[in-house]
């Protein structure tokens, strides 16, 4: 079984490696399973047109293909970079039991990238954000989650 500086170890290579060979932005993750990388993931926002193609959430999205579950319980993911809001929620809804990460997001504002808006965004209250926000349609659309609740084997996301 691998050590944990080991699998740092493969998420930095691949950040350096993708940056220098694809342009990819230099985050990457791997996540681990029972000692075995199960996904890796490098962050492809630029080359995917894609904002939520981060390293952690490509990672988790490689680990759900691999293992044929969303549910990746007894998971550990190492991130080259601590994992902005997004990512931990892709983490927290995909069961993640652990993190290791390398850079702090500090880091990366020491570099440039202004990380207030997402915090600001994502900590606010709905009304607070400076997104505006319309709600629409709320009992259509209830009638269809009371509607899922009766179906057979429902089950509810309890983190």
């Amino acid at each position: 079984m691998a050590d944990t500086t080991e699998f740092m170890r493969r998420a930095i290579e691949i950040s350096r490696r993708e940056m220098l060979e694809s342009g990819a932005a230099p985050f990457a993750a791997v996540i681990v399973k029972n000692g075995a990388i199960v996904g890796e993931g490098v962050n492809r926002v630029a080359s995917r047109c894609d904002a939520t193609a981060h390293g952690e959430v490509e990672a988790i999205r490689d680990a759900g293909r691999r293992l044929g579950s969303w549910d990746l319980s007894g998971c550990d993911l190492y991130t080259t970079c601590e994992p902005c809001e997004m990512c931990v929620a892709a983490m927290v809804w995909a069961r993640v039991d652990r993190l290791y990460y390398a850079n702090t997001l500090a880091d990366c504002e020491a570099i440039g990238f202004d990380l207030a808006p997402l915090r600001a965004a994502v900590r606010a209250d709905l009304p607070d954000r400076a997104m505006p926000a319309t709600r629409l349609l709320a009992e259509e659309a209830r009638a269809v989650l009371d509607l899922w609740t009766r179906q057979p084997g429902f089950t509810v996301f309890k983190g």
